[in-house]
């Protein structure tokens, strides 16, 4: 019967129609609206969103080729009162055609991503800059330790905060990202900036650097990507970026100041 093939090609065309709607909706999959331009907000990002299209549109193309292959077979060879089938063992060089082929743009794939993985993951690509903070994932929070106003981690001023990153937006010419150092406290956690595209797991026993880079001062999120337990859904926190690096100042003087009172009141308390 022919009325499968109208189907498939319904189908099809749903499908594919989704796909363009996509992005024009302000409901598109990736974390940012669709009046953001390139849906993401750091130059990693948009990188990394490259690459996704890249695929998107390979599949696209192979998906709509085959599509079609199907709809008109399923037309023209439907079956008729009378007819036999004939049967035949298949096509080598077919075969070996659609085997080329798939293998050719796993390759291509393969070597166009390295730059942009070498630039994100390869520890010779970390900035030259000192550590913001060191990030330790727990069940069911992020431990965020800050460098305080000496620049070095574990001293005296440093600033103790829980599931609350903050970092200095890049500025337009000259870049710098924000480095940490991430740990686990217990199990396999994921570090996850889903509007920045940066994504790293955090190993028990390993303390990885991680750097991101933001063009947009703003409120962000920062999720765990790993189920690390039945409180997974616990680990959502509050990113924010600032603008330049004196707002940054005074948000991490304000806090220190908080955190220097709550250490005293604790003193007081416990003397009593």
């Amino acid at each position: 019967m022919r009325y499968w093939s109208i189907l498939f090609a319904l189908a099809a065309v749903f499908s594919i129609g989704a796909f363009v709607y996509a992005p024009f909706s302000p409901d598109w999959w990736l974390p940012n609206s669709a009046n953001e331009p390139y849906h993401a907000v750091s130059k990693f990002g948009r990188e990394i969103d490259s690459l996704f299209l890249i695929i998107l549109w390979i599949t696209g193309i192979v998906f709509i080729g085959t599509q079609i292959a199907l709809v008109w077979v399923s037309w023209k060879y439907i079956d008729k009162p009378g007819s036999v089938a004939t049967y035949f063992h298949g096509s080598q060089r077919l075969e070996v055609i659609w085997t080329i082929i798939p293998a050719a743009i796993l390759v291509f794939i393969a070597l166009y991503q390295m730059g942009t993985w070498a630039e994100i993951k390869f520890r010779s690509s970390a900035p030259k800059v000192l550590p913001l903070a060191e990030v330790t994932a727990r069940q069911f929070q992020w431990v965020i330790r800050y460098a305080g106003p000496d620049g070095k981690l574990h001293t005296t001023d440093d600033l103790h905060l829980v599931n609350d990153l903050h970092f200095v937006k890049s500025a337009e010419k000259l870049e710098k990202p924000a480095l940490i150092w991430l740990q686990s406290g217990d199990v396999l956690h994921s570090f996850f900036l889903p509007q920045l595209r940066i994504k790293q797991d955090a190993v028990p026993g390993l303390k990885i650097p991680v750097w991101f880079d933001c063009d947009r001062a703003g409120q962000y999120e920062l999720l765990c990507a790993e189920l690390c337990g039945w409180g997974h859904y616990k680990m959502r926190s509050k990113v924010t970026v600032h603008e330049n690096q004196a707002d940054f100042d005074e948000w991490m003087q304000r806090k220190l100041s908080e955190q220097n009172q709550s250490q005293i009141a604790a003193v007081a308390q416990g003397g009593k």
